[in-house]
This record gives C-alpha cells, sequence and structure tokens, in this order.
C-alpha cells in the first residue's frame, strides 16, 4: 500500500477505480494514492439499493426460516417419529442433539466469519443443515436420527448468527432497525407455521417430508445469496482457536446435559447433576483463561468491557429464557386444557405472533426514523411482565378472545425488545468484531432458551405433580399417565380418562400454568430495570467504520454515497 498524505489522521475509502482508489481524509483534501485490500466492495463498489437489500433480505429470511421452523415442526411429528423407528426412552435426544451441537458452534461462526468473510460461511451453514435435514429423513433408526440431527445442528448453529452479521455489513445501523423487524416477523411465523406444516406433512404424506421441505428452501436461499450477496473477504493470515472453541463446546453441553437431565432423568441433587455442574463450572473457568491469553479469541473478553455488549448479552439472555420457556408451553394449554390438535394449536397463536411481527416491524420503522433504541427493550420488558401476569390467569373455561388478548400482549412486548438488542450490539462495537458480538448475543439468547425451557417445565412437572393428588377424590389414584408430573397422550387420549380423572388434571395444569406464569415475571423485571443501562449511542449511518476514532465521521467507502 503507498499512500501520499500531508495529515497523519486519516481515513481510507473504497472508491475502486481498478487498482486505484480516491482516498479521503479527515481533516485535509490533500490527499492520493494506491490502495490493495482483501475487503471486496459490495455490488462493484456501489452501496445495494432498497431494492436489491431486499432481494438479499428474501434469502437471509429462507435461512432464517430453516432454523426457527425447525424446532416447532420437529415437535410436532414426534410421536409418530417415536411410533415408526422406536426409542421413546431417547425421544428428547432428538431435540437435545440439534440444540448441542448448535448452541456449541455459535461463537465459532462469529468468529470465523470475521476472519474469512460471512457469505461462504452462511453457505456452508445451509449446506450442514441440508446435508443433515435430508439424511435424518432417510433414518432407520433413533440413534441414526439423533446423530443426523446433531449434523443438522453444525448448520443451524450458523445460520441465525450469519443472518444478523451479514445484516450488519449491507444495512448502515439506523436504517438496520426496518430491516431486523423483519427477521422478528420470521421467527414469530414460524410459531404458527412449523405445527401447521408439521401437522400436515405427518398426516398426509409422511413424517419425514419435516426434514425434506427444508431442500428446495434452502437451495433458493443459496441461489440467491451467490448471484447478487457480494460481501468483504478478510484474505490475511489468521489463527482459529480452536482449544477455546472445544472448551465453550464442552462447557455448553456440560450446562444443557444439567437443564435436559435436572428433575427428570436425575434429581437435582444427585452426583451426576452435581458433578455436572462442578465440571461445567471448571470448563468456563479455563475457557476464560485460555480466551485471555489468545492472540484471537473465539469470545474476546474485552468485549464485556464493553457495556452495550454486556448489557445486551444479559438482555439477550433473559429474553430467550422468557421467549423460548414460559411462552414455549401455551401450546401445550391449547392441546391439554382446551382439547386442540397440533394443527389448531399453532393457530391459535396467530395473536402472539401478530404482536410480534407489529411491535417488531413498528419499533424498527421507529429506530431508522428517530435513531433511538434504548427505550424499546425497557417498554418491552415492562409490557411482557404484563402479559405474563395476565396469563397467569388463564382458567379452563377462558374464552378464546380472551386468550387472545393475553397473548397479544404478551408478543408485543417480546417483539419490543427481540431485535433491538442485536441492533445495539452491532452499532457499539467494531466492525472487524461484528460477527463475533452478533453470534455471541446469538449464543447467549440460545443459552436462556435452553435454560427457560428446563427451568419453567421442571417448575410445570413439580406442580402438576403435587396438585393431581390433592384434586382427585378420595380413593382415586392417578394413573401412570400422569404420574409425576408427566402430561402423556394426544387430547383425545386425555378426553377419554374418566370424567373424575379428566376434571382433576385440567385443573392441576391451569394451577401449575398459574405459578410458572408467575415464576415468570421477575425476570422480566430484572430486564426492565437492566435496560435502563443499555448505552444510547447514536446509530451510525454508514455501513462501516473502519479505522476512524470514536466521534469521527466515517469516509464513503461506496461510489455515489
Amino acid at each position: 500500500m503507498n499512500i501520499t498524505f500531508t495529515n497523519k489522521k486519516v481515513l481510507i475509502g473504497n472508491h475502486l477505480r481498478g487498482s486505484q482508489v480516491v482516498c479521503c481524509m479527515a481533516q485535509s483534501k490533500s490527499f492520493s494514492g494506491e490502495y490493495s485490500s482483501g475487503f471486496a466492495p459490495l455490488n462493484g463498489g456501489k452501496p445495494l439499493t432498497h431494492r436489491q437489500i431486499l432481494v438479499v433480505f428474501s434469502a437471509l429470511m429462507l435461512g432464517m426460516l430453516l432454523a426457527a421452523l425447525d424446532q416447532t415442526i420437529v415437535a410436532t411429528a414426534l410421536p409418530t417419529i417415536v411410533g415408526d423407528l422406536g426409542g421413546l426412552n431417547h425421544l428428547s435426544w432428538v431435540v437435545t442433539a440439534y440444540l448441542l451441537t448448535s448452541t456449541a458452534v455459535t461463537p465459532l461462526y462469529g468468529k470465523i466469519s470475521d476472519l474469512f468473510g460471512r457469505k461462504a460461511l452462511f453457505q456452508i451453514a445451509i449446506v450442514l443443515f441440508l446435508v443433515g435435514s435430508v439424511l435424518s429423513g432417510l433414518s432407520q433408526n433413533m440413534g441414526e436420527l439423533i446423530a443426523f440431527r446433531a449434523i443438522q445442528g453444525l448448520g443451524g448453529g450458523g445460520l441465525f448468527a450469519m443472518v444478523m452479521a451479514i445484516i450488519g455489513d449491507i444495512v448502515p445501523p439506523r436504517d438496520r432497525g426496518k430491516y431486523q423487524g423483519l427477521i422478528g416477523a420470521v421467527f414469530a411465523a414460524a410459531s404458527v407455521l412449523g405445527p401447521l406444516a408439521g401437522g400436515f406433512f405427518t398426516d398426509s404424506l409422511s413424517w419425514r417430508w419435516i426434514f425434506y421441505i427444508n431442500v428446495p428452501i434452502g437451495i433458493v436461499a443459496l441461489v440467491v445469496t451467490t448471484v447478487v450477496l457480494k460481501l468483504p473477504v478478510n484474505k490475511m493470515r489468521h489463527q482459529i482457536d480452536f482449544l477455546g472453541s472445544a472448551l465453550v463446546a464442552a462447557a455448553v453441553t456440560g450446562i444443557l446435559l444439567i437443564t435436559v437431565w435436572g428433575g427428570n432423568t436425575y434429581s437435582w441433587t444427585s452426583g451426576t447433576i452435581i458433578g455436572l455442574a462442578i465440571l461445567s463450572l471448571l470448563l468456563i473457568a479455563a475457557f476464560i483463561y485460555v480466551e485471555l491469553h489468545s492472540s484471537e479469541p473465539v469470545l474476546p473478553m474485552r468485549l464485556f468491557r464493553n457495556q452495550i455488549f454486556s448489557v445486551s448479552s444479559i438482555l439477550g439472555f433473559v429474553t430467550g429464557f422468557l421467549m423460548f420457556g414460559a411462552i414455549i408451553f401455551l401450546p401445550e394449554y391449547q392441546q391439554v386444557v382446551r382439547g386442540a390438535s397440533a394443527i389448531k394449536s399453532g393457530l391459535m397463536l396467530i395473536p402472539l405472533t401478530f404482536g410480534v411481527v407489529l411491535a417488531s416491524v413498528g419499533s424498527g420503522a421507529l429506530i431508522s426514523k428517530l435513531g433511538k433504541y434504548k427505550i424499546y427493550p425497557i417498554l418491552g420488558s415492562a409490557v411482557v411482565a404484563i402479559g405474563l401476569y395476565l396469563m397467569s390467569a388463564l382458567k379452563i373455561d377462558t374464552t378464546y378472545t380472551v386468550q387472545a388478548i393475553m397473548m397479544f400482549v404478551t408478543g408485543f412486548g417480546i417483539g419490543l425488545s427481540m431485535q433491538v438488542i442485536v441492533l445495539a450490539t452491532q452499532n457499539g462495537v467494531e466492525h472487524k468484531e461484528l460477527g463475533t458480538a452478533t453470534s455471541a448475543i446469538s449464543f447467549f439468547r440460545t443459552m436462556g432458551g435452553a435454560v427457560g425451557t428446563s427451568f419453567f417445565g421442571s417448575i410445570l412437572v413439580n406442580r402438576l405433580a403435587y396438585n393431581m393428588p390433592r384434586l382427585l377424590p378420595k380413593g382415586v389414584s392417578v394413573p401412570p399417565s400422569l404420574a409425576n408430573g408427566a402430561v402423556s397422550g394426544s387430547p383425545t387420549v386425555l378426553n377419554s380418562l374418566p370424567p373424575v380423572i379428566h376434571t382433576a388434571l385440567l385443573q392441576s395444569f391451569v394451577n401449575s400454568l398459574h405459578v410458572m406464569f408467575i415464576a415468570a415475571i421477575p425476570f422480566a423485571i430484572v430486564s426492565f430495570v437492566i435496560g435502563f443501562f443499555l448505552p444510547e449511542k447514536t446509530l451510525k449511518r454508514a455501513v462501516h467504520k473502519e479505522g476512524g476514532e470514536e466521534g469521527e465521521e466515517r469516509l464513503p467507502m461506496f461510489i455515489g454515497e
């Protein structure tokens, strides 16, 4: 790189004309030179237009849809899968295997994308997800399905993190809100489409199609990203922190095994759970030590000195804890108490989805217009707390209109904060660490969801085991299918129970939900308080800010800016 300048304080713009660069100075007009970089400009040197961004977004949202649909569409078909392949005792591992691998590799995706570029890594994630999907559909026994689901998770772990990081590459923070709102809408839609698609394929074709349907969606995403997505690629030599990656993967595995086994396979005070807890803490300590001494850590500890990142990480964990923890049990209420089928229970969640979409898209548009984001996680947490309190009043005979209002309020609160923490993080870190920071937020949110699901599930099971014997008339024992708080069987099977037992079950389930939703409210309050500590930083109007000091205006990077 040969540069002639008259001022030491300089920022370089990528106005490429062959090998020539029209360079600009932050404080002087006298500047020229030649430039060679590992970064290629987007769209041949010009910023993407709104229409081009929407085309890219179509591919990104398809990739996001693959990951978002996975859990809901698979859950619907699990009873049929067990009936076909057997292995009921391994049922939970169909979900857990995916969750383990997808969570463990998320930080690694972010770091590698910062080192070598995001487009190829996003496409690799899609390919891995599709390979795992096809193999899962071809499974002949439960062991194969679990193994292939783990492969699918290796791809799924990169889909969300890469989508959000790519958005950071092509859209300036000031405009990013209105686009990220669409991502929230995809997640909300998946909560409804998943049960519908899972029920349709299972009943009309085969459970194997819940995996095969990913192939055409993934191929379209690959084609569109190949044609229209041009992202910078860093060609410098780098080292990958394999030891740090292995330690965080092992720690995540230990934590998730605790959430899966605790209170179910093993008691919380058993040697296995206590041993896993101690081992996980040691692995976390070792991970922190390695990251502090690594030249290129997979999760730089210095990021936690950034208040925006550290606060957003906590908010992400709590958001996942509440969203994937408490709210995931709403379909259980619809199916067990209201007797709805899997497909119908998905449709009944439309008010929740509408609330998420409206708040996510609306807050995104306001953020882009006003340039302020701090208020939305605060308001969102308050609204979620109100929604949880309302849902704690659910009864056996609560009308659907009242349910819809409760779900809408809760969904609206989630939509206000779900995407904002990603936007704040991306705006608050250097671009060279955008992928790492984005994937870290995704990692903490996923961990929050896993821990929340276990936490609230344990409350529900514990309260069911407590309530059932007390609500049954004397002399009537709890049937095996409902023993120890377990609720197994389809709505049809549950409805066929003797009236006295069925009535006790419904009331026990509703009473247990009351406790579960009330227990979730303090976490929403914690999120509300933490939101006040989120710094409000001016949203940048440019995609990249390379090399400049804090407070400097970024010089143009693309022709036409």
